[in-house]
């Protein structure tokens, strides 16, 4: 539902484009993706707070004041064309311990940012899609140009859900650490190589300073 909303506000932008008497359309759409990754990024804060489900050794989360993040930017909020991989092979994932997930791909994403044009495999826990909670996640770890330097240098992460059509709504603003940038007690699954855009994303959390 989310996305579906998310889709129908960019519709009202790119029809707002170039028209006068859609001033008014364009803006209201806008300020609503905004808002959305404002909320999102006070609920990311408000987790990192809370003793029961922040990744922050006590050291950093007694003085934690807020993650940072970009300035909410909806450039980076795309329609991708998902095409879907029913025929894809399990397999399994490697992670930051010895551990490994075991994942499969459920479709690709292709898409336009900063004017090339892109594609991301988007992945399916096969040990969360038994649990009602997760029956509808999707799991997109990828890797930019930004890594290392103003984020994290292992890739980032963003939660999608499976969407009804033959599109989904990517935002990258939404895009987040994996816990073990924070805290080596965690085992993090590792960006896949094909999954490295050839961009700088600037959007999301920036990389975690511990001084």
């Amino acid at each position: 539902m989310r996305y579906g909303l998310l889709f129908m506000l960019l519709l009202a932008i790119s029809c707002g484009q170039g028209k006068k008497y859609h001033d008014e359309t364009t803006s209201v759409s806008t300020s609503g993706l905004v808002a959305d990754i404002v909320e999102f990024q006070e609920e990311l804060n408000e987790s990192f707070r809370d003793p029961d489900t922040s990744p922050l050794p006590d050291k950093y989360r007694k003085d934690f004041e807020g993650l940072e993040f970009f300035e909410p930017d909806t450039s980076y909020v795309v329609v991708a064309q998902f095409v879907r991989t029913p025929d894809a092979i399990p397999f399994m994932m490697p992670t930051t311990t010895n551990r490994e997930s075991p994942e499969v791909v459920y479709g690709i994403a292709h898409f336009m940012l900063n004017g090339t044009e892109h594609q991301l495999e988007v992945y399916q826990s096969l040990d969360l899609m038994d649990q009602e909670e997760y029956v509808d996640y999707l799991f997109l770890p990828f890797l930019d140009e930004t890594n290392g330097e103003e984020t994290y240098g292992g890739g980032r992460y963003i939660d999608l859900t499976i969407p009804e059509g033959d599109s989904i709504v990517i935002d990258f603003n939404k895009a987040y650490n994996p816990y073990c940038a924070y805290n080596k007690k965690y085992s993090c699954p590792l960006v896949p190589r094909q999954n490295y855009l050839r961009t700088r994303v600037r959007a999301g959390v920036k990389n975690f300073k511990k001084d």
